[in-house]
Parts: C-alpha cells; structure tokens; sequence
C-alpha cells in the first residue's frame, strides 16, 4: 500500500504523487481511493486502493536509474517493422507493460520515424501520449522541469 507523498508510476496515464487516500462511495459501495497529482499536468486520477486497481502501478524510478533510461534512450537504435499494424500493436503492448525502457524505446522510435518519413494521424498521438508517459517520470525521478526533460529527448535522439 502506498502512502501520502509516495511517487508512482501508472501505465497509459504516467507518473506522480500521492496526494491522499480517500474512501468514496461508488455504486453504494464505500471504496478506498488513491488521489494522484500527475506530474505532467494538472490532472488528478482517482485509482482504487484494492489490487485489481494499484497492481498495475509501480514506485517510479530513482535518480540512478532515470540516467540509465536517458542513456538507453541515446543509445537506442531502432529496429522499425514496415507493417503499420504490427508496428502499432507492439507499441501499444510497450506502453501497456508499464516498463519505463519500453517506454523509451517506442518514444525513440517514433521520433526517428517521424524524422525520416512523417507519422500518421495514429502514431502521432500514441507519440504525444507515449512521451508523456515517460516524461512525467524522468522528472519526478531526476526534479526537473518538463521544458527540460523535453529538450533533453530531443537532444538525444539526434
């Protein structure tokens, strides 16, 4: 059980601070809630105490590690199936499993993609959505700013 002040990652959503612990009635049913302030934006997500909800979060990563994820970033070089279908399917996968590295990786990948031969409609968005995700854990992990961390990727994927 995390508590008051704990940082943690969620997947599809990204990472941020536990703000409180609050018991809601839902369905005539008092529940007990995560309140998280994200750290991208100003959103707030609610996210059930129980394990079907906080199973899929994580503590986020530390200072150390966030180095190693940049360097992985930089590092990177990807290895794009021509087959938008399968191409998206996997990425979605990446993004769903929660892992940070994977994380990076298709936010790398679509960059370069996008670089060289544009994005569709599709994987722009997943893009946009993909990089925050990563972003609003590398700066909880290493207190920076977004404008930051945002410039940092650039400057990395070359």
């Amino acid at each position: 059980m995390y508590s008051i002040g704990d940082k943690i990652s969620y997947p599809m959503h990204g990472a941020g601070i536990v703000e409180a612990i609050e018991d809601k009635e839902v369905m005539g049913e008092v529940q007990r809630y995560y309140v998280i302030k994200m750290s991208y934006d100003d959103m707030t997500v609610m996210l059930p105490t129980k394990p079907h909800g906080a199973k899929l979060t994580r503590y986020i990563i530390s200072m150390d590690e966030a180095e190693k994820v940049l360097e992985y970033f930089s590092d990177y070089q990807e290895n794009v199936c021509e087959n938008w279908n399968k191409r998206y399917r996997e990425n979605v996968e990446r993004i769903k499993s929660g892992d940070i590295y994977e994380v990076a990786q298709v936010v790398k990948t679509l960059m370069c993609r996008d670089k060289l031969k544009g994005l569709s409609s599709s994987e722009r968005k997943m893009l946009s959505s993909a990089k925050h995700i990563l972003i609003s854990e590398l700066i909880l992990a290493k207190n920076c700013s977004k404008d930051e961390m945002e410039q940092t990727l650039i400057r990395l994927a070359g």
